[in-house]
C-alpha cells in the first residue's frame, strides 16, 4: 500500500516520532525487536506526542498481590526470617505445601523433597537447563515445542547451549508424534520444553499430546520441562477445586523424566518476589547420571540441582518470599483462597481485545485448540491481511499500541503477542476509536 493510502486518515501519534525514535534506538528490524525495546519505542512515543499508548507487549501482571501471601510475608519477616539465609532445599513448610498443591490441583504425587523453591520460574529453568545438560555428555541440545518465552533461548545462549525448535501450529494431534520423534531420535535432544497454556498462543496441549510428548521423552531418554507459568489459566474448564478433577493437563502422566515449574507470578500475582518451585519427579530427583555423578561427587539429579547448580547461582531463594507462597498453596489446597476467581479477568479482557480486533479486519493467528476456540487468557494473536509481522507492529505504533512480533517467539506465523494484563477499563473505546482509523487507512 502507498503512503498516500495509510495517510487517508491522520494517525493519532506521528510517524514521524516513531520512525525517529525507532532509527535512534537502532532497531534495524522492528520483526525482531526485543520486548524491552518495543516497551522503550512506546514510552518515548507516548512522552513526546502527550497520547497514551494502549501496551500490550509486556507480560507482567497487572492485578494486586494474593493478599494471604503478602500477610505472611510480613509476618515472616516481623518475626525476624529476613536475617536468616534461607536452607538450600527450600523451606520445609513450603517444599510440604507444594507436594500438596501438585496432589491437589495436578493429581500427581510429588515427594516433599523433590519440590525446590527457586527465585522464580526464570532461575527454574536456567537452572534445569544447566543440570539436563550436564547429565548425560552425549545430549548436548534443547528441544522447544514453539511458540514460546523468547527469555529461555538467551538463557541457553548465555550457557552455551544448542537448541532446535519447531512451530506446533502445524502439528497439533497424530501429526505431533513424528514431528516430536523427528528431532529425538537423532540422540542428541536433553530436554524438551513447552508452556501450557501457551506463551504466547495460549493454546492448551491436549492429554492425548501431553501423552505423545511422555512416551517418546521415555523411549528417548529426554527431560521435559513443563513451564506452568499460567498454572489453570485455561478458563474454558474450572479447574481450580482442590483434590477433585477435572486437574491441570500434565506430561507427569506418562513419563518419570520430567520437572514442572509452577511459578508465583501469574497465578497468585506475585511477580515482584521473584518466587516459584521446581518440582522434580520421585525417579528423576533420585536418579543418578554417571556424567553428573562425575562431575559432582556422586550426587543424584535433584540434588545437584539444588545443592549444585542453585547454590552457586543464588545461594537459595527470598527466605520471606518462601513463606508467602507456602500461604498461598496452603490456603487454595484448603480451599480457603481460589487464585483461579482472581485472576479470571485476563480471560474476560482477552474476550473484549479480541472482538474489537477482528471487527476491524484483524484474526486471531492461533485460533484453534484442535476442535475448539483457543481459550482467553492472559495472551493471544493477532494478524492483518497483506501485512508481515514487522510490518504491523510497526504500523500498529502509529496508532499508540505496543506488541511483539510472533517471530521472537520462535512462531513461523505472521502476526503479533498481545497481552492483556495491563488493559484498563477506558482503553477499550480507545481501542475502539484507533483501530477504526486504522481500518480505514489499511483497507485494500
Amino acid at each position: 500500500m502507498t503512503q498516500q493510502q495509510r495517510n487517508k486518515y491522520p494517525t493519532p501519534i506521528a510517524r514521524e516520532i516513531v520512525d525517529k525514535l525507532i532509527a535512534d534506538l537502532g532497531i534495524q528490524d522492528f520483526a525482531k525487536a526485543t520486548i524491552r525495546e518495543v516497551k522503550q519505542v512506546a514510552a518515548l512515543a507516548e512522552k513526546q506526542s502527550g497520547v497514551e499508548y494502549i501496551k500490550m507487549e509486556m507480560g507482567i501482571p497487572g492485578l494486586p498481590a494474593a493478599s494471604v501471601g503478602v500477610e505472611a510475608q510480613v509476618q515472616a519477616l516481623r518475626n525476624g526470617i529476613a536475617s536468616q539465609y534461607p536452607d538450600i532445599q527450600g523451606y520445609p513448610e513450603l517444599k510440604r505445601q507444594a507436594s500438596r498443591f501438585v496432589k491437589a490441583f495436578i493429581g500427581i504425587d510429588i515427594a516433599a523433597e523433590g519440590c525446590v523453591p527457586v527465585s522464580g520460574s526464570m532461575q527454574g529453568t536456567f537452572a534445569s537447563f544447566l543440570t539436563c545438560s550436564q547429565a548425560d555428555r552425549t545430549k548436548d541440545t534443547v528441544l522447544f515445542i514453539d511458540p514460546g518465552f523468547p527469555v529461555q533461548k538467551m538463557q541457553l545462549q548465555v550457557q552455551g547451549i544448542k537448541w532446535e525448535t519447531f512451530d506446533v501450529y502445524d502439528y497439533r494431534g497424530e501429526r505431533l508424534h513424528d514431528k516430536l520423534e523427528s528431532y529425538l531420535k537423532s540422540g542428541r535432544i536433553c530436554a524438551i520444553v513447552y508452556s501450557n497454556p501457551n506463551n504466547p498462543a495460549w493454546i492448551c496441549l491436549t492429554e492425548d499430546e501431553l501423552q505423545v510428548i511422555g512416551s517418546l521423552a521415555t523411549q528417548y531418554d529426554a527431560i521435559v520441562m513443563e513451564d506452568l507459568a499460567y498454572f489453570a489459566m485455561d478458563f474454558r474448564t474450572d479447574l481450580s477445586r482442590p483434590f477433585e478433577p477435572p486437574y491441570q493437563p500434565t506430561v507427569a502422566r506418562y513419563t518419570d523424566n520430567y520437572m514442572l515449574l509452577i511459578s508465583g507470578s501469574k497465578a497468585f500475582s506475585y511477580a515482584g518476589e521473584r518466587i516459584g518451585v521446581v518440582c522434580i519427579s520421585n525417579a528423576l530427583f533420585l536418579r543418578h547420571y554417571a556424567d553428573l555423578s562425575a562431575r559432582y561427587e556422586g550426587l543424584p539429579f535433584g540434588l545437584v540441582f539444588s545443592t549444585r547448580m542453585l547454590y552457586a547461582l543464588s545461594s537459595g531463594t527470598s527466605h520471606s518470599a518462601q513463606y508467602a507462597l507456602a500461604a498461598m498453596f496452603r490456603a487454595a489446597c484448603d480451599g480457603e483462597y481460589n487464585f483461579r476467581n482472581e485472576v479470571k479477568v485476563y480471560g474476560e479482557r482477552a474476550r473484549r481485545l479480541k472482538d474489537i480486533f477482528v471487527r476491524h479486519g484483524f484474526h486471531i493467528v492461533y485460533d484453534r485448540d484442535l476442535g475448539r476456540p483457543v481459550a482467553d487468557g492472559f495472551y493471544f494473536t493477532i494478524g492483518y491481511k497483506g501485512m508481515t509481522s514487522g510490518e504491523l507492529a510497526h504500523e500498529l505504533m502509529y496508532y499508540g499500541v505496543s506488541a511483539i512480533c510472533l517471530i521472537t517467539t520462535g512462531s513461523h506465523q505472521e502476526g503479533l503477542r498481545v497481552c492483556t494484563s495491563f488493559i484498563e477499563e477506558h482503553q477499550y473505546g480507545q481501542l475502539e476509536e484507533r483501530m477504526q482509523v486504522f481500518e480505514a487507512n489499511n483497507q485494500h
